[in-house]
């Protein structure tokens, strides 16, 4: 089966498998690491807490890519 074989069928399959499918690829390439995915996931939750306190403020994702955009821009 050659490679374009196998993405078509893939691409015909239900949305849930097509996301196993990729899901699986991704950690192929990059295999899933518990004490750094443990590290993330307590980033996330500092960061969490900071927002829910107050303590910062969350930016709309319009304004971060305007900003992006405009650095391209120069």
């Amino acid at each position: 089966m050659s490679t374009k074989e196998l993405i078509e069928q893939a691409i015909a399959l239900p949305v849930e498998e097509r996301a196993l499918v990729v899901d699986s690829l991704l950690r192929s390439l990059n295999p899933p690491q518990a004490d750094v995915d443990a590290q993330w996931a307590a980033e996330a939750r500092r960061r969490l807490a900071e927002l829910r306190s107050g303590e910062v403020e969350a930016i709309p994702g319009e304004a971060v890519f305007e900003r992006v955009w405009e650095r391209f821009k120069r």
